[in-house]
């Protein structure tokens, strides 16, 4: 199942393969479904997506859900003080050259994809809004129930 959400910022399309990031994080855990998430520590929608996306990986994390959250910070102490303030208990991965996010032409914050075990984009999404956490998380499971 592809799904494009609207306001996709990213330069790789649902359905094509997720470019290769270079980032140990995420292919540590390749062959797995990741919820990728880009971020950066003066986003306000960011703050709050973090509280989701720690419920996301409680409820979904079972069934082979594995999120990741890249930090676009330059400053490595700007990502840590939001971490201390707003806690993750999913994998931080940190870009502070923007390597991966010039890749994908990340230009909104944050902007987050799900992706396949096979490697493949499912659905990008851009931006954040607490009210569209309910049909988000409905697209990410039904996504990941058409694909097993």
């Amino acid at each position: 199942m592809t799904l494009l959400l609207p306001n996709a910022a990213l330069a790789v399309d649902a359905g094509k393969p997720l470019p290769a990031l270079g980032m140990s994080e995420i292919q540590a855990i390749k062959g797995q479904y990741i919820y990728i998430d880009y971020w950066a520590s003066w986003c306000g929608p960011c703050r709050q997506s973090f509280p989701w996306m720690n419920a996301l990986q409680a409820k979904l994390g079972s069934k082979g859900l594995k999120v990741v959250a890249v930090n676009v910070d330059a400053k490595r102490a700007d990502a840590d003080k939001f971490l201390t303030h707003t806690p993750a208990q999913f994998t931080i991965a940190y870009d502070p050259l923007g390597e991966s996010a010039k890749k994908l032409a990340i230009k909104t914050m944050p902007t987050s994809m799900l992706v396949s075990p096979e490697g493949r984009v499912l659905f990008v999404h851009s931006g954040f809004r607490t009210e569209e956490t309910g049909q988000l998380e409905a697209k990410i499971a039904a996504a990941m129930a058409v694909s097993n």
